[in-house]
């Protein structure tokens, strides 16, 4: 019975995969026909529709009375995203180059951004007020990212031109949010299962496996991008995502409806995201770029953080 679900709990995460890529194709023909830059548009709308695994774990765990399922999902998330997605990107991309429409200011904020869950949670508690402070964090970053870029008004502009197909796109991309949502009601209710019968708490196995399955759509598109040879679409879908993941964050804690407690030791785990975002930003600070070699030294601090998490 065990072997069954546990291949039902994989397939689950197939579909995930399934669904991610029908809204990246949806995506990217969007971004064809309303002539957006494809780093502002994977920051944005890409890093926000690929979170859509997150917001559906989130929602399916606060309905369960489980809500460290989506703190752990969502920090663990940070960690996939800057310490394998991006290594992974590196190196068999044999290196990325950051964008130069975004600024060491701009990247400075976004990186304030991503790690503030971390920082919110380290007492093993936060608070709806800590929630609200999430949301406007996030609004604050959009506004100075958006600013500089005229996103918005793009978008308003080359929709009203491209209106009828316009729609058959976002059909898909709708199918794509139905698929996901599907498949993750399944993937929170059996890692409440699965995480009571080997005696580890949701926050582990969501921060560890749950964080991993549900960036899937990102990490598949480090290997469309490189294949494509479109590297910028990958590495701005996950600084966008790893910061929609906080305005996720914030939301999930709102409607939560009281306070949450995550009981594990929170130390490793923040110590981990804050070198791992420190060497991110030095890497990039240095030469505007990240090598293969920085690539893997970012991949090394990610399995020290599996080990380490899986031995406390």
């Amino acid at each position: 019975m065990i072997i069954v679900q546990l291949i039902i709990y994989f397939l689950s995460f197939a579909a995930i995969w399934y669904g991610a890529g029908i809204i990246v194709s949806g995506v990217d023909h969007l971004a064809q026909k309303l002539k957006l830059s494809s780093f502002a548009m994977s920051f944005f709308i890409l890093g926000m529709l690929t979170s859509i695994p997150e917001i559906s774990v989130g929602i399916s765990s606060i309905v369960d009375g489980e809500p460290e399922i989506f703190v752990g999902n969502l920090i663990g998330g940070v960690v996939i995203l800057y310490l394998l997605g991006i290594p992974i990107l590196a190196i068999l991309g044999n290196g990325i180059t950051l964008d130069h429409k975004l600024t060491v200011k701009n990247l400075i904020f976004s990186l304030l951004v991503v790690s503030a869950p971390t920082f919110l949670i380290i007492d093993g508690k936060i608070t709806a007020y800590g929630g609200i402070f999430l949301i406007l964090l996030y609004l604050a970053l959009f506004y100075f990212i958006e600013k500089g870029k005229g996103l918005m008004e793009k978008v308003k502009d080359n929709i009203f031109h491209h209106n009828n197909h316009f729609m058959k796109d976002v059909s898909f991309i709708l199918l794509g949010i139905t698929v996901i949502f599907l498949s993750s009601k399944y993937i929170v209710d059996m890692t409440i299962y699965f995480s009571e019968i080997i005696n580890i708490s949701p926050f582990i196995i969501s921060l560890l496996l749950l964080a991993l399955g549900t960036n899937l759509p990102e990490l598949s598109l480090a290997v469309r991008a490189i294949h494509q040879g479109k590297k910028q679409v990958a590495l701005g879908d996950y600084v966008g995502s790893a910061a929609a993941n906080t305005l996720i964050f914030g939301v999930m804690t709102i409607l939560n409806g009281k306070d949450i407690y995550v009981s594990d030791n929170f130390l490793t785990t923040f110590l981990f995201i804050v070198i791992g975002l420190g060497l991110f930003f030095l890497f990039f600070r240095s030469k505007h770029d990240i090598s293969r070699k920085e690539g893997l030294i970012l991949l090394c601090v990610y399995l020290l953080f599996v080990f380490f998490e899986i031995r406390s």
